[in-house]
């Protein structure tokens, strides 16, 4: 996988990683434009286990392998990452810790590739190569991912929640994804009071979740505590992914 991007890389590689910080500006507010994390010019010091993430200026298909991405270095202004030459590496999860949390972003995958955007770590919004599928669930792209069990065999135990139409594009073409959401709300004692919440999800400018609680996280992850707030995560370790226009923020209802 892309042959003129890894010897790039091989012989700059001190400097793969020199674009795409995340950088904080003004205050938190639901409803206008402050208070935004940016990727922009810089290091990816906006997120920890950064793996082989790199930027580029330029992602596509792959013209001999289409279940592969070929993407051009990278350089301050055109502020695309990608998961690795092999399109496999650590997911990469903000520092900065989120209670409530607007995300937007855009992404391209390739043939078949497997990738998600997960609230507080823990509760996930799909992304799949599924922009023909015509039955939906949770596992299609945009939806509220299935709970999951790794034993005997990885297998879904529910449908999770289907995006309410099927807004996916194919593999190769940028899509669009906005999330708010609301983490779950605890008392003195720790007792769950509220669930979480995806208040609203659109995918490439359709409204595909409005409104929808979710009693516990999704996939393996079901069994795991809750908790008050976490990271964003993008998934990086299940096939090709980039992803570019990164906005997160802490959201408040107006």
């Amino acid at each position: 996988m892309f042959p003129s991007l890894w010897n790039s890389l091989m012989k700059f590689a001190p400097v793969a990683l020199l674009f795409g910080v995340i950088v904080l500006v003004g205050s938190s507010n639901g409803a206008d434009d402050a208070g935004w994390l940016k990727l922009s010019g810089g290091k990816l010091d906006g997120w920890q286990k950064v793996g082989k993430w790199f930027s580029s200026t330029e992602v596509k298909l792959d013209e001999k392998n289409p279940k592969r991405l070929f993407a051009t270095m990278g350089n301050e202004g055109d502020p695309i990452i990608v998961n690795g030459d092999t399109g496999s590496t650590n997911d990469l999860l903000t520092k900065q810790q989120f209670t409530d949390v607007e995300v937007k972003c855009e992404f391209l995958i390739a043939k078949g590739s497997n990738s998600g955007v997960k609230l507080h770590g823990l509760y996930e919004i799909q992304i799949l190569d599924t922009g023909n599928k015509k039955e939906l669930t949770g596992d299609s792209t945009g939806g509220i991912y299935p709970k999951a069990e790794f034993k005997p065999n990885y297998h879904h135990i529910d449908k999770g929640v289907p995006p309410k139409v099927n807004a996916a594009k194919v593999p190769g073409e940028w899509q669009s994804l906005h999330i708010i959401f609301t983490g779950p709300r605890f008392d003195a004692e720790g007792k769950k009071t509220t669930n979480a919440k995806f208040v609203k999800v659109v995918l490439n400018d359709k409204v595909i979740h409005d409104n929808v609680e979710v009693l516990t996280p999704t996939g393996h992850n079901y069994v795991k505590k809750e908790v008050a707030k976490g990271p964003v995560l993008l998934q990086g370790d299940h096939g090709p992914v980039a992803f570019r226009n990164v906005l997160i923020r802490e959201w408040t209802k107006d």
